[in-house]
């Protein structure tokens, strides 16, 4: 507990600061939300207005130090970028592949680790109880290299410094 007024009444601003700056945080999460969203969407007419109110309350949130203004300018950036390369797509029979890899590609996936299919996720794991059986085997190894240690406490134990009479000696 605070031992002085300043103390406590800085503990009391503090928790006041803490909360207007979680709901401008998540205010400000929700609204780059549905800016992707929109994005996203095929029918883009509302795409621009959610962008720019995404792009407002980030500007807002940095002007009162709720984030930092470079994290505010990265996140500008990678919404407006989203934006553009979205724009760029043409439209075709495939639209929807196109827009999403546009848009970073699926959700989770890096674009270097391309998906592996059932199969190879199959075959990638032994069948059995493999990890039980290594886990045994590595109590019994454990407890070989025990077993001398126990039977000879002296051998195990480290060497006495010599004392100042058995040196003079």
């Amino acid at each position: 507990m605070a031992n002085s007024r300043s103390a406590r009444k800085r503990i009391r601003s503090t928790e006041r600061k803490h909360i207007r700056n979680r709901a401008v945080k998540s205010a400000v999460r929700t609204k780059v939300i549905k800016a992707r969203h929109a994005l996203l969407e095929e029918g883009n007419a509302g795409g621009e207005t959610e962008l720019h109110a995404a792009i407002r309350a980030l500007d807002r949130a940095a002007e009162k130090g709720v984030l930092h203004r470079n994290n505010v300018r990265r996140r500008k950036s990678r919404l407006a970028s989203m934006a553009a390369r979205l724009s760029n797509v043409a439209e075709g029979a495939e639209g929807a592949a196109l827009r999403s890899a546009a848009a970073g590609g699926a959700k989770g996936r890096s674009a270097k680790q391309p998906a592996r299919s059932a199969a190879a996720k199959s075959t990638a794991k032994p069948a059995g109880k493999a990890p039980a059986a290594k886990a045994t085997a590595a109590k019994a190894t454990a407890a070989k290299a025990a077993a001398p240690k126990a039977a000879a406490p002296n051998a195990a134990a480290p060497a006495k410094p010599a004392t100042k009479a058995a040196k003079t000696k």
